[in-house]
């Protein structure tokens, strides 16, 4: 009776372990049943994401992205802020659907979440410099004090260089460490950078390091195992390329695009 009375006990957890595994891969289900599909999105400022000083609503590529997956999936999309400190476990513990965060793909990320299998983008990173560098390759950044942000994909490639990482919050706030003189650089995105030193007044004098750190391509976050997501996902994502969507939102933000034969469609 007690074998019995054990072997039900063992099924009984077997098909409870069997029924979470085949939850695990709900999430457009759920998203389905609140009609809302929750994407986190950094708006720490740049082309890919930001808040609108004028109408404090966000904007920017990814914004764009994400609103689009929406349209195509019938769905309300909800942006939920997320920094590079956060944004792996907002995904993690259900608190968002998906992640278009500036997470570039690495070996490291992809044991710890999913993904869309095909890319969005590809970006590397740049470091901003002031006035008067005497930074010239990035064998020069060694030794010396380099601010980024927590969770960045460059620490590690900066680390190995020799550099000694100052981690902030947000890019806005390493930025601003910069403009205090509080590292010799500030190393992130490429396409947070350019523009930046490019546009803006207050960056008038400071300049890009080339060529860019670690290039990587930047795909849409799901949970592990979620295939039944990334399948249905895929094929919206290789459509904005071939159709030409995905061009015209970088062009729209003024970030160099990326023609589709690029990632071999």
């Amino acid at each position: 009776m007690g074998l019995c009375r054990a072997m039900k006990t063992t099924v009984g957890m077997l098909a409870a372990l069997c029924a979470a595994q085949a939850c695990a891969d709900a999430t457009l289900d759920r998203a389905q049943a609140r009609a809302e599909l929750r994407v986190g999105v950094m708006l720490s400022g740049g082309p890919f994401g930001a808040l609108d000083p004028a109408t404090q609503q966000p904007v920017g590529f990814n914004v764009d992205l994400a609103e689009e997956l929406g349209r195509q999936l019938k769905l309300k999309v909800e942006l939920v802020p997320v920094l590079p400190a956060n944004r792996v476990q907002f995904l993690q513990q259900g608190k968002v659907d998906l992640l278009i965060a500036n997470m570039e793909w690495n070996t490291e990320r992809d044991t710890l979440l999913g993904h869309v299998p095909t890319p969005f983008y590809k970006v590397g990173g740049t470091a901003a410099l002031p006035p008067g560098s005497a930074v010239k390759a990035w064998a020069d950044l060694a030794g010396k004090p380099v601010c980024t942000s927590q969770g960045s994909s460059y620490i590690k490639p900066l680390t190995e260089i020799g550099a000694d990482i100052k981690a902030f919050k947000s890019s806005a706030e390493s930025l601003l460490a910069l403009q205090g003189r509080n590292c010799v650089a500030a190393v992130h995105d490429a396409t947070l950078i350019k523009p930046l030193l490019g546009s803006n007044p207050e960056w008038s004098g400071y300049t890009a390091l080339a060529p860019e750190l670690n290039p990587a391509p930047s795909v849409i976050w799901t949970r592990p195992g979620e295939g039944d997501t990334q399948a249905r996902l895929d094929p919206i994502v290789q459509g904005l390329h071939r159709s030409g969507w995905l061009v015209q939102a970088e062009q729209r933000h003024h970030i160099e695009p990326l023609a589709a034969d690029q990632f071999g469609l």
